[in-house]
C-alpha cells in the first residue's frame, strides 16, 4: 500500500461564499468519515495560516522564513491506498466536497514509516 498526499492551497477556495465554505466543510468531513470507515485514512487537516511558519536548522536555530517556493496553505489529506487509481478516485471525492481541484502526490516507499 502507498501513502498519498492530497492537497489544495487556500486560494483555491477564495471565491466561495460563506455558505459555500460551510457546505464544503461539512461535505469534506463526510468524505473524511468515509475514508476512516474504509480504513484508508492516515491524517488530514487544514494549515493554520494565523501561525507563521519558521525554518528550523539542524542546530536548532529558528528563522522566520521558509524554503523558497514552498508556501503550504489550505488543506492536506494523507490516505494509504492500494493504487494510484484509488488515490485519483479519493482525490475526486475530496475535490467535489471542497469545490476545488486537489493536487495528488505519492510518498516514496519507506519500510520504516
Amino acid at each position: 500500500m502507498t501513502k498519498f498526499l492530497i492537497t489544495f492551497p487556500s486560494v483555491a477556495m477564495a471565491a466561495l461564499t460563506e455558505d459555500e465554505l460551510a457546505a464544503a466543510s461539512a461535505d469534506s468531513h463526510t468524505v473524511i468519515e468515509e475514508a476512516k470507515a474504509a480504513g484508508v485514512y492516515v491524517f488530514g487537516g487544514g494549515i493554520d495560516e494565523g501561525v507563521d511558519p519558521v525554518l528550523v536548522a539542524g542546530d536548532g536555530t529558528v528563522s522566520a522564513e521558509t524554503h523558497p517556493g514552498s508556501p503550504v496553505t489550505g488543506g492536506v489529506l494523507v490516505l494509504e491506498l492500494p493504487s494510484r487509481d484509488d488515490a485519483v478516485q479519493w482525490s475526486a471525492k475530496i475535490a467535489a466536497a471542497c469545490r476545488c481541484p486537489q493536487e495528488l502526490r505519492a510518498f516514496m516507499y519507506d519500510p520504516a514509516s
